[in-house]
Protein backbone atom coordinates (compact mmCIF):
# COMPACT_ATOMS: atom_id res chain seq x y z
CA UNK A 1 0.00 0.00 0.00
CA UNK A 2 1.47 3.13 -0.82
CA UNK A 3 2.58 5.58 1.66
CA UNK A 4 2.77 9.08 1.69
CA UNK A 5 4.93 11.13 3.45
CA UNK A 6 6.59 14.41 3.33
CA UNK A 7 9.59 15.87 4.41
CA UNK A 8 10.88 20.08 4.73
CA UNK A 9 13.30 21.15 2.75
CA UNK A 10 16.16 23.56 3.79
CA UNK A 11 13.90 26.39 2.58
CA UNK A 12 11.25 25.48 4.99
CA UNK A 13 9.08 23.88 1.85
CA UNK A 14 7.31 20.50 2.20
CA UNK A 15 8.24 18.34 -0.29
CA UNK A 16 5.15 15.33 -0.50
CA UNK A 17 6.59 12.12 -1.45
CA UNK A 18 5.05 8.58 -1.86
CA UNK A 19 6.72 5.22 -1.14
CA UNK A 20 5.96 1.93 -3.09
CA UNK A 21 6.42 -1.37 -1.15
CA UNK A 22 7.54 -3.87 -3.40
CA UNK A 23 5.68 -7.06 -3.45
CA UNK A 24 7.71 -9.85 -1.92
CA UNK A 25 10.85 -9.39 -1.02
CA UNK A 26 12.62 -5.97 -2.19
CA UNK A 27 15.89 -6.24 -4.27
CA UNK A 28 16.64 -2.61 -4.91
CA UNK A 29 15.16 0.84 -4.36
CA UNK A 30 13.89 3.19 -7.75
CA UNK A 31 14.39 7.00 -6.91
CA UNK A 32 11.76 8.32 -9.89
CA UNK A 33 12.67 12.09 -11.00
CA UNK A 34 9.32 13.46 -13.07
CA UNK A 35 9.52 16.09 -15.84
CA UNK A 36 8.97 19.94 -15.85
CA UNK A 37 5.10 20.36 -15.44
CA UNK A 38 4.01 17.63 -13.92
CA UNK A 39 4.27 15.01 -11.42
CA UNK A 40 4.83 11.58 -9.96
CA UNK A 41 1.21 10.35 -9.98
CA UNK A 42 1.72 10.04 -13.56
CA UNK A 43 4.11 7.19 -13.28
CA UNK A 44 1.67 4.83 -11.66
CA UNK A 45 1.61 1.98 -14.53
CA UNK A 46 5.18 2.10 -14.13
CA UNK A 47 5.82 2.43 -10.68
CA UNK A 48 3.45 -0.61 -10.87
CA UNK A 49 5.47 -2.86 -13.38
CA UNK A 50 8.42 -2.09 -10.80
CA UNK A 51 7.29 -2.79 -7.88
CA UNK A 52 6.06 -5.79 -8.76
CA UNK A 53 9.35 -7.29 -9.77
CA UNK A 54 10.57 -6.51 -6.56
CA UNK A 55 11.80 -2.66 -6.38
CA UNK A 56 10.39 -0.49 -3.68
CA UNK A 57 9.80 3.03 -5.44
CA UNK A 58 10.01 6.62 -3.92
CA UNK A 59 8.81 9.14 -5.97
CA UNK A 60 8.42 13.35 -4.78
CA UNK A 61 6.46 15.87 -6.52
CA UNK A 62 9.63 18.41 -6.89
CA UNK A 63 9.94 21.50 -5.94
CA UNK A 64 6.65 23.83 -7.70
CA UNK A 65 5.32 20.75 -9.21
CA UNK A 66 2.30 18.62 -8.06
CA UNK A 67 1.02 18.20 -4.72
CA UNK A 68 4.10 20.38 -3.27
CA UNK A 69 3.20 23.30 -5.33
CA UNK A 70 0.08 23.40 -4.50
CA UNK A 71 0.79 23.50 -0.88
CA UNK A 72 3.87 25.79 -1.22
CA UNK A 73 1.95 28.41 -3.69
CA UNK A 74 -1.37 27.96 -2.02
CA UNK A 75 -3.15 26.94 -5.08
CA UNK A 76 -2.72 26.03 -8.92
CA UNK A 77 -1.69 29.48 -10.30
CA UNK A 78 1.99 28.99 -10.08
CA UNK A 79 2.25 25.58 -10.67
CA UNK A 80 5.87 24.98 -12.39
CA UNK A 81 7.32 27.63 -10.51
CA UNK A 82 10.39 26.71 -8.51
CA UNK A 83 10.37 29.31 -5.76
CA UNK A 84 13.59 30.81 -3.09
CA UNK A 85 16.37 28.79 -4.67
CA UNK A 86 15.18 27.82 -7.85
CA UNK A 87 16.94 25.15 -9.56
CA UNK A 88 19.68 24.40 -7.12
CA UNK A 89 17.34 24.05 -3.85
CA UNK A 90 15.00 21.89 -6.25
CA UNK A 91 17.92 19.77 -7.10
CA UNK A 92 18.90 19.88 -3.41
CA UNK A 93 15.74 18.25 -1.84
CA UNK A 94 15.98 15.59 -3.91
CA UNK A 95 19.21 14.64 -3.06
CA UNK A 96 18.07 15.30 0.35
CA UNK A 97 15.05 12.37 -0.16
CA UNK A 98 17.94 10.49 -1.59
CA UNK A 99 19.32 10.36 2.04
CA UNK A 100 16.06 9.28 3.15
CA UNK A 101 16.35 6.19 1.24
CA UNK A 102 19.19 5.84 1.97
CA UNK A 103 18.91 5.75 5.39
CA UNK A 104 16.32 3.66 5.32
CA UNK A 105 17.76 0.69 2.99
CA UNK A 106 21.30 0.89 3.59
CA UNK A 107 21.79 -2.43 2.22
CA UNK A 108 19.67 -2.58 -0.74
CA UNK A 109 20.96 -1.37 -4.23
CA UNK A 110 20.11 2.50 -5.59
CA UNK A 111 18.70 3.13 -9.26
CA UNK A 112 18.10 6.68 -10.28
CA UNK A 113 15.29 7.18 -12.95
CA UNK A 114 14.76 10.58 -14.41
CA UNK A 115 12.47 11.67 -17.74
CA UNK A 116 13.04 14.75 -19.18
CA UNK A 117 13.40 17.30 -16.62
CA UNK A 118 14.10 14.71 -14.41
CA UNK A 119 16.62 13.36 -16.43
CA UNK A 120 18.33 16.80 -16.46
CA UNK A 121 18.11 16.98 -12.34
CA UNK A 122 19.39 12.97 -12.71
CA UNK A 123 22.75 14.04 -14.46
CA UNK A 124 23.43 16.57 -12.18
CA UNK A 125 23.35 14.86 -9.42
CA UNK A 126 25.46 11.83 -10.56
CA UNK A 127 27.90 14.55 -11.55
CA UNK A 128 27.75 15.44 -7.50
CA UNK A 129 26.96 12.38 -6.10
CA UNK A 130 28.56 9.54 -8.59
CA UNK A 131 29.02 7.06 -5.46
CA UNK A 132 25.25 7.07 -4.28
CA UNK A 133 24.05 5.49 -7.81
CA UNK A 134 24.00 1.61 -8.60
CA UNK A 135 22.55 1.98 -11.94
CA UNK A 136 20.56 5.20 -13.76
CA UNK A 137 17.99 5.39 -16.48
CA UNK A 138 17.33 8.27 -18.29
CA UNK A 139 13.90 8.93 -20.51
CA UNK A 140 13.66 11.40 -22.84
CA UNK A 141 16.56 12.96 -22.21
CA UNK A 142 19.42 15.16 -23.97
CA UNK A 143 22.78 16.61 -24.17
CA UNK A 144 22.57 19.65 -21.93
CA UNK A 145 24.31 22.25 -24.50
CA UNK A 146 22.98 24.71 -26.84
CA UNK A 147 22.09 22.88 -30.30
CA UNK A 148 21.59 19.79 -28.66
CA UNK A 149 18.53 20.49 -25.69
CA UNK A 150 15.97 22.21 -27.58
CA UNK A 151 14.17 25.20 -25.95
CA UNK A 152 12.27 26.28 -29.04
CA UNK A 153 8.49 25.33 -29.06
CA UNK A 154 8.03 21.82 -28.21
CA UNK A 155 4.89 21.34 -30.21
CA UNK A 156 5.96 23.21 -33.04
CA UNK A 157 5.98 20.29 -35.80
CA UNK A 158 2.31 19.17 -34.60
CA UNK A 159 1.17 22.89 -34.92
CA UNK A 160 -2.48 23.62 -36.67
CA UNK A 161 -5.60 25.00 -36.55
CA UNK A 162 -6.45 21.74 -34.43
CA UNK A 163 -3.75 21.64 -32.62
CA UNK A 164 -4.12 20.51 -28.89
CA UNK A 165 -0.77 22.56 -27.85
CA UNK A 166 0.44 18.22 -26.42
CA UNK A 167 0.76 16.27 -29.25
CA UNK A 168 4.54 16.63 -28.86
CA UNK A 169 3.77 14.38 -25.37
CA UNK A 170 2.68 11.01 -27.33
CA UNK A 171 0.82 10.14 -30.31
CA UNK A 172 -1.54 8.75 -27.89
CA UNK A 173 -4.81 11.42 -27.83
CA UNK A 174 -6.31 10.33 -24.68
CA UNK A 175 -2.77 11.08 -22.74
CA UNK A 176 -3.11 15.14 -24.39
CA UNK A 177 -6.39 15.22 -22.77
CA UNK A 178 -5.67 14.13 -19.21
CA UNK A 179 -2.85 16.36 -19.09
CA UNK A 180 -4.58 19.15 -20.09
CA UNK A 181 -7.68 17.96 -17.62
CA UNK A 182 -5.00 17.36 -14.58
CA UNK A 183 -5.08 19.94 -11.61
CA UNK A 184 -1.62 19.06 -11.21
CA UNK A 185 -0.02 19.96 -14.13
CA UNK A 186 0.88 23.08 -16.54
CA UNK A 187 1.45 23.69 -20.24
CA UNK A 188 3.87 26.38 -19.61
CA UNK A 189 6.64 26.56 -21.19
CA UNK A 190 9.87 25.73 -19.00
CA UNK A 191 11.56 28.72 -19.74
CA UNK A 192 8.39 30.70 -18.94
CA UNK A 193 8.18 28.83 -15.48
CA UNK A 194 11.66 29.25 -14.63
CA UNK A 195 13.03 31.95 -16.35
CA UNK A 196 15.91 32.45 -18.53
CA UNK A 197 18.56 32.91 -15.83
CA UNK A 198 17.39 30.00 -13.80
CA UNK A 199 16.75 27.70 -17.64
CA UNK A 200 20.41 28.78 -18.32
CA UNK A 201 21.83 26.75 -14.96
CA UNK A 202 20.45 23.35 -16.46
CA UNK A 203 23.53 23.40 -19.46
CA UNK A 204 26.29 21.28 -18.26
CA UNK A 205 28.27 18.18 -18.95
CA UNK A 206 28.96 14.84 -17.45
CA UNK A 207 31.47 14.89 -15.34
CA UNK A 208 35.12 13.74 -16.08
CA UNK A 209 36.37 10.80 -15.11
CA UNK A 210 33.13 10.40 -12.21
CA UNK A 211 35.51 7.34 -10.67
CA UNK A 212 32.52 5.15 -10.83
CA UNK A 213 31.39 2.39 -13.54
CA UNK A 214 27.69 3.00 -13.08
CA UNK A 215 25.29 1.18 -15.37
CA UNK A 216 23.45 3.68 -18.11
CA UNK A 217 20.08 2.89 -19.60
CA UNK A 218 19.00 5.57 -22.36
CA UNK A 219 15.94 6.09 -23.48
CA UNK A 220 14.35 7.71 -26.11
CA UNK A 221 11.54 8.12 -28.75
CA UNK A 222 12.37 8.70 -32.24
CA UNK A 223 10.23 11.97 -32.54
CA UNK A 224 10.93 13.41 -29.26
CA UNK A 225 11.25 16.97 -29.48
CA UNK A 226 13.66 17.77 -26.17
CA UNK A 227 16.55 15.86 -27.56
CA UNK A 228 15.88 12.78 -29.82
CA UNK A 229 17.54 10.29 -30.97
CA UNK A 230 21.05 12.21 -32.13
CA UNK A 231 21.06 14.34 -28.70
CA UNK A 232 20.74 11.39 -26.76
CA UNK A 233 23.67 9.43 -28.64
CA UNK A 234 25.80 12.28 -27.95
CA UNK A 235 25.18 12.56 -23.95
CA UNK A 236 26.17 8.41 -24.24
CA UNK A 237 29.19 9.68 -26.15
CA UNK A 238 30.47 11.76 -23.49
CA UNK A 239 29.29 9.40 -20.56
CA UNK A 240 31.61 6.79 -22.31
CA UNK A 241 34.52 9.52 -23.64
CA UNK A 242 34.19 12.37 -20.44
CA UNK A 243 33.04 10.08 -17.83
CA UNK A 244 34.59 6.75 -18.57
CA UNK A 245 31.08 4.40 -18.62
CA UNK A 246 31.47 1.34 -20.35
CA UNK A 247 28.33 -0.14 -19.74
CA UNK A 248 26.10 2.07 -21.79
CA UNK A 249 22.85 0.93 -23.37
CA UNK A 250 20.86 3.12 -25.93
CA UNK A 251 17.03 2.23 -26.96
CA UNK A 252 15.30 4.23 -29.37
CA UNK A 253 11.77 3.73 -29.80
CA UNK A 254 9.82 4.41 -33.40
CA UNK A 255 7.90 6.93 -33.71
CA UNK A 256 7.53 7.63 -30.45
CA UNK A 257 7.29 10.82 -29.29
CA UNK A 258 8.41 12.61 -25.99
CA UNK A 259 6.29 10.49 -22.96
CA UNK A 260 8.08 6.96 -23.74
CA UNK A 261 5.68 5.93 -20.15
CA UNK A 262 2.42 6.77 -21.92
CA UNK A 263 3.12 6.16 -25.49
CA UNK A 264 1.83 3.23 -27.66
CA UNK A 265 4.25 1.32 -26.92
CA UNK A 266 4.52 1.57 -23.03
CA UNK A 267 4.35 -2.10 -22.60
CA UNK A 268 7.67 -2.96 -24.64
CA UNK A 269 9.13 0.16 -22.89
CA UNK A 270 8.67 -1.17 -19.10
CA UNK A 271 9.67 -4.74 -20.22
CA UNK A 272 12.99 -2.93 -21.70
CA UNK A 273 13.79 -1.32 -18.16
CA UNK A 274 12.88 -4.78 -16.33
CA UNK A 275 14.87 -6.85 -18.61
CA UNK A 276 17.76 -4.10 -18.49
CA UNK A 277 17.14 -4.18 -14.49
CA UNK A 278 17.39 -7.80 -14.00
CA UNK A 279 20.92 -8.03 -15.90
CA UNK A 280 22.07 -5.81 -13.27
CA UNK A 281 20.34 -6.19 -10.34
CA UNK A 282 19.48 -9.78 -10.26
CA UNK A 283 15.89 -10.96 -8.08
CA UNK A 284 17.16 -12.04 -4.72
Amino acid sequence: MTDTREFTDADGIAIVYDVHPAAGDARGVVQLLHGVGEHAGRYARLITALTDAGFIVYADDHRGHGRTGIRQHGGPEKLGRLGKGGLCAAQAAIWQLTGIIRDEHPDLPLVLLGHSWGSFLAQMLVNDHPEAWDAVILSGSALRTPGSLNAAPLNARWAGDDATGFEWLSRDPAVWKEFDDDPLTTGEPLLKLFGPIEAAKMYGRPRKDLDRDIPLLLLVGRDDPVGGPRSVHKLADEYRTRSGLTDITTLVYPDARHEIFQELQQDEVRADILSWLDARIPAR
